[in-house]
């Protein structure tokens, strides 16, 4: 069984080599740059990767790009900041050995993906288990394609892996802010989209039950310092997405404005 792995990039210096690294047990590693400033195309093709170019369409729709282009049908997505284990590596291996001789029927797999931030692992608040479809026969799955929180979707079935995908996702506590902002304002545009108007109760009352569910119900308290950060973080990026909702309408009433 011949295995593409895809890799949407844009200004990832600081992480590709890590991944590509992590990847170059596979048949083919392809990545799809959007228009990289920082060196991030050089270092792909000094390891050996496959390079495509493409204006960014978003998300979903950069990924299905990629998926589209890959030499083979079955495929593992990661992103740059995500590092495949030794251990998942083996079993995706092994997994796949039982697709080629017929002894299994499932289209795509799940695993969990373990993010390392602020000094140490993050065991909860929804960061861990946070299992992900991302290994799948392409001919069975594309990718969803909405502002953000795309996922890949399978028709046939999918079976649960084991072993982790290692995330290193933000530098400090101001890069997660920074990807806060940027995710909240396509959460906004997607909101947008789907009519939703400004509502005063779900811009109190979302970023509340998002910590809640963050720190108590999914038990990020137990991560001490750090998941309280995160929470917090969490009820923010929540808090902004529904302001957005009520920005043209309080800039309309300003003064100024008429």
């Amino acid at each position: 069984m011949r295995l593409s792995i895809t890799i949407i990039t844009l200004n990832e210096k600081d992480n590709i080599a890590r991944a590509i690294e992590s990847a170059r047990w596979a048949d083919e590693i392809l990545v799809v740059d959007s228009g990289s400033t920082d060196g991030t195309q050089a270092i792909a093709k000094r390891l050996g990767a496959k390079l495509l170019e493409n204006p960014w369409p978003g998300y979903g729709k950069q990924k299905n790009f990629a998926q589209d282009n890959a030499s083979h049908d079955w495929i593992l997505n990661i992103d740059a900041d995500e590092v495949i284990s030794p251990e998942l590596a083996s079993e995706i291996q092994q997994v796949l050995r039982s697709v080629v001789v017929e002894t299994s029927t499932t289209k795509g797999f799940e695993f969990p993906r373990k993010t390392f931030y602020l000094g140490r692992w993050i065991q909860h608040g929804g960061w861990y288990p946070n299992y992900l479809v991302r290994l799948a026969d392409r001919r069975a799955a594309r990718w969803s394609e909405p502002e953000v929180h795309e996922a890949l979707l399978v028709t046939g079935g999918v079976q649960r892996l084991v072993h982790n995908l290692h995330h290193y996702t933000f530098a400090g506590i101001q890069d997660q802010i920074l990807t806060n902002l940027r995710y909240s304002r396509l959460g906004y545009l997607e909101l947008l989209r789907r009519g939703q108007a400004p509502s005063l109760l779900r811009l109190l009352v979302k970023p509340i039950g998002k910590f809640f569910e963050t720190y108590v119900l999914r038990r990020g308290f137990l991560d001490g310092l750090p998941g309280f950060i995160i929470s917090v973080n969490a009820a923010h990026s929540m808090f902004l997405k529904y302001s957005y909702l009520f920005e043209a309408e309080l800039q309309s009433e300003s003064p100024d404005h008429r």
